[in-house]
């Protein structure tokens, strides 16, 4: 692997980060950058003939309590509490705020009132120069003991050239604007309007963690194949989205001895389709988010294999009974992942409020998780391209309720300084059949638990484009959502909470 330095400087020469995009077909034009005068001096974008550049560059140092050798795939850092994480360390801590990368937007009208809109968005790693690409942590970590683990994590970049946006439609004062292509879920515009660290991985658990933007899964923050609408109205804004079928759903069957030759072909159903429907009047706005996902999948760890503490490969099995299904992986294990599906539907209720000098945020999202109504199989296609070696489609014996609350405040001590103060919780309900959670019985990952996590940091703008941060997170796990390894008696984390303070800067261009 290239340097950490090399690798940075490269990152510094040829990317930057997208900056909070959400709902950028439809922002009103800026005057461009007339002079590199005023490009220093102003946020102005850097627009030619409709084209319009944009990204940011974030990295800085962190310390974590409880952490994980770094990984150069990974874009998020170690603030949040790990299953794996085992060692206190200082660390290079990326995107603190934002996420490194490079976008392209293009708008250019074409009739009275019509346009063209165009995005294309990438994410890197500043500490690494790698596309940003979580599913490559777990694939680096595959067959390794646990504690000899770097940092693995799950997400929906996943080392696409275009990881964050790819899409292309039409826009229209009066009528909207409808894209598509692979676009940001409602639920992560949501998040990223009503977070009040706006998505910051280093002290947000619900930008660090998409499992409230993507409606319960992190895969699916962001939708491939995908529709989207918005429309505003007066002070009334209304969005639509629809995901179609892609990729392969992998050979199944529910047989406890199956092979490649009895098991089943599987035709793709993982369909999304999500609206928003929201309000904006004088200093106060509200969305109400409904997201429903077939056939989402969460990547819990790398593949077991010969020097962990299970077989040579990870067999397709339940979670919570332990049945094993038997017989020889229909795929190779190399470059795979093993997945659980379900089926998801989320309601996600968020607002905000200005008071100056201060901003107040708030929201609560409730998600039910079930088994899928279509099972997927081995060999189905997860973010990236990547197969699945190893698939639970029975991991639930009933339905899966998980809620998300957070709240938080800004304030802006000056034109040039803000704090920000912010509170996440998630719990978890008991759906585990019998019903036998205790610390005497033992915990699962089927048991209820709870996560929490609190972030303070202050923000100092130097000009509008550079700045820099220094915070601190604390996060704290509890019962089911306590447990790394869900198989069996289940295996807890090292150590159920983390402490992360970060100092860093970032360039907006």
């Amino acid at each position: 692997m290239r340097s950490v330095g090399w690798r940075a400087l490269v990152a510094l020469a040829s990317t930057f980060v997208l900056t909070n995009a959400a709902r950028a077909a439809d922002a009103p034009a800026s005057a461009a950058c007339a002079s590199v005068q005023d490009f220093f001096a102003t946020d102005c974008p850097l627009t030619w003939h409709g084209i319009t550049l944009y990204g940011a560059y974030d990295v800085g140092v962190g310390w974590v309590n409880h952490g994980l050798p770094e990984n150069g795939y990974n874009y998020e850092g170690e603030s949040l509490v790990n299953r794996n994480g085992n060692h206190s360390q200082f660390l290079i801590a990326p995107n603190n705020l934002s996420q490194t990368g490079l976008g392209v937007r293009v708008r250019e009208e074409f009739l009275q009132g019509w346009a063209v809109v165009l995005n294309a968005s990438t994410g890197i790693n500043p500490q690494s120069g790698q596309l940003a690409n979580l599913a490559a942590t777990n694939i680096t970590n595959a067959g390794l003991p646990r504690g000899s683990y770097s940092f693995a994590g799950d997400g929906a970049r996943a080392g696409q050239p275009f990881n964050d946006e790819f899409y292309g439609g039409t826009s229209s004062a009066p009528l909207g604007t409808l894209t598509f292509g692979r676009q940001r879920a409602l639920g992560t515009d949501a998040m990223l309007a009503y977070d009040p660290a706006g998505g910051a991985y280093s002290f947000s658990f619900i930008g660090y963690n998409g499992l409230m933007a993507g409606g319960g899964d992190t895969q699916d923050t962001r939708w491939d194949e995908a529709m989207k609408y918005r429309v505003s109205y007066g002070p009334v804004h209304f969005g639509a989205m629809y995901k179609f079928a892609d990729g392969q759903g992998g050979c199944y069957s529910a047989s406890a001895a199956w092979t490649a030759a009895t098991c089943t072909a599987e035709t793709p159903h993982n369909s999304a389709y999500g609206f928003d429907l929201g309000t904006a009047y004088g200093k106060f706005s509200a969305d109400v988010v409904v997201q429903r996902i077939n056939q989402a999948i969460s990547v819990l760890n790398p593949l077991l294999g010969p020097g962990s503490r299970s077989a040579p490969y990870q067999s397709t099995l339940n979670s919570i009974n332990t049945n094993p299904i038997n017989g020889a992986n229909l795929i190779g294990t190399t470059n795979t992942e093993y997945g659980i599906v379900t089926d998801n539907t989320a309601v996600m209720l968020a607002a905000k409020y200005a008071w100056d000098p201060f901003k107040f945020f708030g929201g609560y999202e409730h998600i039910r998780q079930t088994n899928p109504a279509n099972p997927l199989g081995i060999g189905a296609t997860a973010q990236g391209g990547y197969l699945l070696s190893g698939v639970e489609d029975d991991n639930l014996d009933s339905p899966k309720i998980v809620q998300v609350f957070w709240t938080g405040v800004k304030y802006a001590y000056d034109s040039k300084t803000v704090i920000t103060l912010s509170y996440y919780r998630e719990w978890q309900n008991d759906f585990r059949v019998p019903s036998t959670c205790s610390p005497a019985a033992g915990f699962r990952s089927s048991c209820a638990g709870t996560l929490n996590e609190g972030s303070l940091y202050l923000d100092y703008h130097f000009t509008k484009r550079v700045d820099a941060y220094a915070g601190i997170a604390y996060s704290v796990v509890s019962g089911g959502l306590a447990i790394a390894i869900p198989h069996g008696p289940g295996v807890p984390y090292y150590y159920n909470s983390n402490i992360a303070p970060t100092v860093g800067v970032r360039f907006t261009l």
